[in-house]
């Protein structure tokens, strides 16, 4: 390439640049237009589908809905003595009851669209009662013994759809139900005939690429379709149908070439039923646009191609006039002594060589101006003393301000590593700008969010010095908010002129930093020395337990009024510090949990989408942040609670106290629930809304935990602890233990021991 003329260079790059990604980019784009079809037209496909079945769903749910509430009504009750034909044409009343069955019966097919014909059946009994053959003996209507079939080894009280053929021709899906204790003391079964044209109505499409369905049983047997020969066969015979039959998967859709077509399967199977709803398409007519398209960016790219062929040559014709004339003069120069041919090879060797020059002289400077001095300066904040140090600061007077931004967790979240980089070049240039001509000051990053900047300045008459620091600072905390979209809060420490305690000053400055918890952000605090006979250690206890009280009432005003009273407290005390302010708010959320989980209240499913709450608090840097995080922590607590009213069921209580006394007994939770006067089903419910746990599994972790208590505190042996706890083998009892404890009940015991 070295010796290839520029001119050729040029053509040949231009053209890769213009023409070349055309014609890979119209390739590639056609290629995805095609399968981003086929797949987007696959999943509106199955999105239909899925449509369609949960219609044909509700449609199963509210025919089995209208059965179920027909045997409530207890119409059945009115033939029940009647077992033979006779005896209910025995007289008028039989007549009259047998006719109000049918009639109930004609009113479930008005209620169903689509529905047939129903009857019903009394168990033992040589008679029907329907709606298309009125009253009938058995022997005078369609065999009924398939409805024995369909419902042995049925279990429940739910019916089953079941599909069939009347002998009439007509395909159906019967809803067979058998009358249950739960409802009425009649024994029988209700039958409703829905027709299967109403389920082809809901399932066929018309449209480009449509070519069919079928809606079919768990087993494969064809319960719908567009083909009536086919309806009740094995479907599974089918490459694609029994594809789909043995993946099992609930839904999905499947590419396949059938007879030389290319189609679109798309199956889902319906949770209530077990039945799968297939929708079949022709990909060539749906995909027909998609191809014309592909077709038409061909076309454009070929134009394109030779267009940028020629456009290609006039450029490079264009482009290599002043490049060569550049080449020329500066082979004329002496110090270039660059023995490249080719044009474009001779000008990457003088620029590379230029560019190497020009490195190496801005990181010299770069050095000597910045580097050295920020490195200065670091040295010097953590107490170690130089020379640079003297040169840059020549003045009597130090004093330290660090410059922090509020709310640092929630400004990192907001912004990213480059952004954030970028903000602390920006502000550290400006903090030196900004202080004025008497003073003189160099700034360096610290970590965190906090800047410490250095300011040096001479001998200035009494006060003014206050006054021109706390200007620049300000105007500093002005245009730190600007940069940063942030507040900042500046911490200044006391002057001195020893330039060897600048690190004490820095501490100083942190320390004033930390008024902020209650002046607020966005301040300028001074550094004040306190006298420590002075300060107290408060705690608002009796407010603890009125916030207790306040939370088992679940009375969340009382608690915000309480919160805001400790604020006023913290506020009016100037002797508070702020570790004493940051141990109350932790105290108050370590009481709060402590005093649920004595409640048996799961403090693991209140709080499972919070962060830490200790480091939160911690990492709050105001007091009006602590009081807002209090308030959304009791309010999540309370509504909580008010959604869980198990844990303040009185049943519960009488459920722990009950395990309490008998835990160490076999207990039959049968037995236990008659005695509470609650069903068994609501007790596990009461235990799992308590506590989060199962009912044995929290009367198991009852036993280790009195057996924890037992290993701990006496000297009987594993398997004496094990029998008093309840367990009638140590092997039980060990697997709990490791369950609960992750350790061996031996291992646990050497461990406290250990301890203590």
């Amino acid at each position: 390439m070295k010796r290839t003329p520029m001119m050729l260079q040029l053509i040949v790059i231009l053209f890769c640049v213009m023409a070349v990604p055309a014609a890979i980019l119209t390739w590639y784009s056609g290629e995805q237009i095609l399968r981003n079809s086929e797949q987007a037209i696959a999943e509106s496909s199955l999105d239909e589908l899925k449509a369609s079945r949960k219609l044909n769903e509700s449609t199963l749910n509210h025919l089995t809905q209208n059965t179920v509430r027909l045997t409530a009504t207890h119409i059945f009750d009115r033939i029940r003595p009647y077992e033979t034909f006779a005896e209910l044409n025995s007289n008028f009343d039989t007549v009259s009851n047998a006719r109000a069955v049918m009639l109930q019966l004609l009113n479930l097919n008005r209620l169903g669209e689509e529905v047939h014909s129903s009857f019903f059946h009394l168990d033992d009994s040589d008679y029907v009662v329907s709606t298309d053959k009125g009253i009938k003996q058995l022997k005078q209507y369609e065999s009924i013994e398939w409805v024995q079939n369909v419902l042995e080894g049925h279990r429940g009280i739910s019916g089953v759809w079941y599909p069939r053929k009347l002998e009439s021709g007509i395909h159906v899906i019967s809803y067979v139900l058998p009358l249950n204790r739960l409802s009425t003391t009649t024994r029988g079964t209700i039958v409703l005939n829905w027709r299967e044209s109403q389920i082809e109505s809901v399932f066929r499409s018309s449209g480009a690429g449509k070519r069919g369905y079928m809606l079919l049983d768990s087993d494969g047997k064809v319960i719908s379709h567009r083909d009536k020969s086919l309806l009740l066969q094995d479907a599974g015979d089918m490459p694609p149908i029994k594809e789909i039959l043995t993946q099992g998967r609930p839904e999905g859709y499947a590419f396949r070439v059938v007879e030389g077509e290319r189609l679109l399967y798309t199956w889902s199977k319906s949770n209530r039923t077990g039945w799968i709803s297939v929708n079949v398409n022709s990909v060539n007519e749906l995909m027909a646009s998609s191809h014309a398209m592909q077709r038409n960016i061909m076309l454009l790219t070929a134009v394109i191609m030779v267009s940028g062929t020629v456009l290609a040559v006039l450029l490079a014709t264009w482009l290599s006039k002043p490049v060569r004339k550049l080449v020329h003069t500066l082979r004329t120069r002496d110090d270039f002594a660059i023995k490249e041919k080719n044009e474009l090879a001779f000008l990457d060797a003088a620029f590379t060589r230029m560019r190497e020059e020009e490195e190496a002289l801005n990181q010299l400077l770069h050095v000597r101006k910045q580097d050295v001095r920020s490195l200065a300066v670091h040295h010097l904040i953590r107490g170690e003393y130089s020379s640079q140090a003297a040169e840059m600061f020549p003045d009597p007077h130090f004093l330290v301000a660090v410059v922090s931004i509020d709310g640092y967790r929630k400004y990192v979240s907001q912004t990213n590593p480059e952004t954030r980089s970028y903000h602390r070049y920006l502000l550290i240039a400006h903090c030196e700008s900004l202080l004025r001509d008497e003073l003189d000051g160099r700034c360096v990053y610290q970590g965190d969010g906090c800047f410490a900047m250095v300011i040096n300045y001479g001998e200035l008459e009494h006060g003014s010095a206050e006054a021109l620091v706390h200007k620049a600072l300000a105007d500093i905390r002005n245009k730190a908010a600007e940069l940063l979209d942030h507040t900042v809060t500046i911490g200044v420490s006391s002057s001195t002129v020893e330039i060897a305690v600048v690190s004490e000053l820095v501490i100083e400055a942190m320390e004033a930093i930390k008024q902020r918890m209650i002046a607020g952000s966005g301040v300028i605090s001074y550094w004040k020395e306190e006298n420590g006979n002075d300060k107290r250690y408060i705690y608002p206890s009796i407010s603890e337990r009125r916030i207790l009280n306040f939370l088992d009432n679940g009375d969340l005003d009382s608690i915000m009024t309480e919160l805001r009273l400790i604020g006023d407290e913290i506020r009016s005390a100037d002797y508070v510090s702020y570790d004493n302010i940051l141990f109350v708010y932790h105290q108050l959320a370590g009481v709060t949990i402590k005093h649920l989980r004595e409640n048996h209240v799961s403090t693991g499913r209140i709080f499972a989408g919070r962060s830490n709450i200790y480091a939160t608090l911690a990492a709050i840097d105001t007091l009006d942040g602590l009081e807002e995080y209090l308030v959304e922590f009791f309010r999540e607590i309370v509504q909580y609670l008010e959604r869980t009213p198990g844990e303040g069921n009185p049943h519960g209580q009488r459920i722990v106290s009950y395990l309490n006394e008998r835990y160490r007994e076999d207990i039959a939770f049968q037995e236990m629930a008659k005695e509470i006067g609650i069903s068994y089903s609501y007790m596990r419910k009461i235990v799992y809304e308590m506590t989060g746990k199962s009912l044995i599994d929290y009367l198991n972790q009852l036993r280790i935990e009195k057996a924890k208590e037992l290993l701990v505190e006496s000297s009987l042996t594993i398997t004496q602890i094990a029998s008093d706890v309840g367990y009638y083998n140590v092997q039980s009892f060990n697997r709990f233990f490791r369950k609960f404890e992750g350790m061996p009940p031996s291992g646990y015991k050497a461990a406290k021991c250990k301890t203590s």
